[in-house]
């Protein structure tokens, strides 16, 4: 049975040992070091996480002239697999979308490989709450986060992709006539792609994943120093405590989140900090996951009309009608029992060592075993 009452993580003495934390005193000066530390902690997660992809991506782009499609099932993996690679879902669909552009895939097919791309995007969820719980004994809700995400995503978009299998084939949606004439840029690409941009000219791949972790470690201790317990009764957390128990409120959020950050990963693994603080009960990040990847594909849609035209701003547009109008029916009509089971799937993959390790061999070999699939 899934414990929702149990106390914030804070309040185990050993976490609280182990998570450094603002002097208690009050003051403006203690709020404007909690703002700062806030800001720059932030800003430096997201640092983190893009030298990560970056890092990645280095090696994803040479993996990507080897691997041959040979149909929808193969190219769900292929998507799927390309993303653990660039641990980011948004390059790999902008592969597929350049692919369908080019005739090299059909509709189907990128399709899918849209789909699988959404699949393994949360794997970056997942090793940040890893890296979060490395630095805290006996502390799993951030991972425990990057295990819903997974799960959560998958619970979705497996389903959808019949949805919108059939909607390509029937031709209900046709093929809409809209233009572009620019992509459209995440608000934080001025600040944040200089910098990326500087360190991967003068790094190695393998160079920008060790800066990464580096810079993620950082960023989790200036995000510990600004976040108070649960317990500090600061209004803020206050308000997001109160939003985390209306899953229609949380759906929005995670929507707009990652509406303006156009970076699910960012949105999503945010959340670890939050959740190993006690400041979001775990339990309650189910319908921001949902909604977060709903709004993911705003920067895929315009993509794929620069890039493929109306035909494939029409795949685009297909993925995300399906996602989302599954996720809507779930939250309005079963949302109850769809959360419950997926925290129990999820307390048990964290409760045994032996499920963790199946749980992460499933990982590996899904992906793999659906691009040979002949």
């Amino acid at each position: 049975m899934i414990d929702v009452d149990r106390p914030p993580p804070s309040a185990d003495p050993d976490v609280a040992e182990a998570l450094p934390v603002m002097p208690p005193e009050g003051g403006a000066r203690a709020a404007l070091g909690r703002a700062a530390a806030l800001i720059l902690g932030l800003l430096l997660f997201i640092v983190a996480l893009e030298l990560l992809k970056k890092g990645a991506g280095g090696y994803g782009r040479e993996v990507v002239g080897f691997l041959r499609v040979g149909g929808p099932v193969a190219s769900l993996g292929l998507g799927w697999l390309l993303a653990y690679l660039f641990l980011s879902g948004s390059p790999v669909a902008a592969v597929a979308v350049s692919l369908f552009a080019a005739g090299t895939l059909d509709a189907l097919q990128t399709f899918t490989m849209i789909t699988g791309s959404r699949l393994g995007a949360a794997l970056i969820v997942l090793i940040t709450g890893a890296v979060y719980a490395a630095r805290v004994r006996q502390n799993t809700d951030g991972l425990a986060v990057g295990v819903l995400a997974m799960i959560t995503t998958a619970a979705i978009y497996l389903p959808a992709l019949a949805i919108g299998s059939w909607l390509l084939g029937s031709g209900l949606l046709g093929e809409l006539q809209v233009s572009a004439s620019a992509p459209l840029a995440s608000l934080l690409d001025w600040l944040i792609d200089p910098l990326v941009g500087l360190l991967a000219a003068r790094l190695p791949p393998w160079g920008l994943l060790l800066v990464g972790v580096a810079a993620l470690l950082l960023a989790f201790n200036l995000l510990d120093r600004a976040l108070p317990s649960m317990s500090g009764g600061h209004g803020l957390f206050q308000h997001l405590d109160k939003i985390s128990r209306r899953p229609l409120a949380m759906f929005a959020l995670g929507a707009v989140v990652t509406g303006l950050t156009l970076s699910v990963s960012v949105s999503i693994s945010v959340l670890v900090p939050l959740a190993a603080r006690g400041l979001l009960r775990r339990e309650r990040v189910v319908p921001y996951i949902m909604g977060a990847n709903i709004t993911t594909f705003i920067d895929t849609l315009v993509a794929a009309l620069l890039v493929g035209g109306p035909a494939a701003f029409t795949i685009v547009l297909v993925e995300m009608v399906s996602v989302a109008a599954l996720s809507l029916l779930v939250l309005l009509a079963a949302y109850a029992p769809f959360e419950r089971g997926l925290l129990r799937l999820q307390e048990r993959i964290l409760g045994d060592r032996r499920a963790l390790g199946a749980f992460i061999g499933v990982l590996v070999v899904a992906p793999l075993a659906l691009l040979l699939w002949r």
